[in-house]
């Protein structure tokens, strides 16, 4: 009971404040008298499927994609949109650059549109890079992930 007390009130917190580091969460949560740690912050963080995007006050800032009508497709192109920041190429790589530490959001994001030209992703902190099959197709496939954005 208390764990989904917490997380709720994680989410009502990062609904309300633009709250851009673990530290602050926990502060936030110490003085609505959960006795949290950063490493409890830590797991609600990915239980709940948190990510950051660009804030209004703050650099970044929690947000969550837990939305009920919304299909996992969609929640990950939602994601991929607030994080890819640019698509470039050479030859068969691409390289799409992200908000830190967004990297692997957006390589999970390429992966599950399936595209038969890709050979494989790798994430960085704030790379995604893609290994297509030819040069060729590179731009193919450059011009589908940026209809994404």
């Amino acid at each position: 009971m208390y764990r989904n007390a917490r997380q709720q009130k994680i989410l009502e917190l990062i609904a309300a404040k633009e709250i851009d580091t673990q530290e602050e969460l926990c502060a936030e949560l110490n003085k609505l008298n959960f006795n949290v740690t950063q490493a409890t912050i830590s797991r609600d963080i990915k239980e709940l499927k948190l990510y950051k995007i660009s804030g209004t006050t703050k650099k970044y800032k929690y947000a969550c994609l837990d939305n009920a009508h919304d299909s996992e497709l969609d929640k990950k192109q939602k994601l991929f949109r607030e994080c890819a920041l640019s698509i470039n190429y050479a030859n068969n790589i691409i390289i799409i650059k992200t908000m830190h530490g967004n990297g692997g959001t957006v390589c999970i994001f390429v992966d599950s549109l399936q595209f038969k030209e890709i050979i494989g992703t790798i994430a960085g902190d704030d790379t995604c890079l893609i290994v297509v099959d030819t040069n060729e197709n590179t731009p193919i496939v450059v011009n589908r992930l940026k209809e994404y954005i």
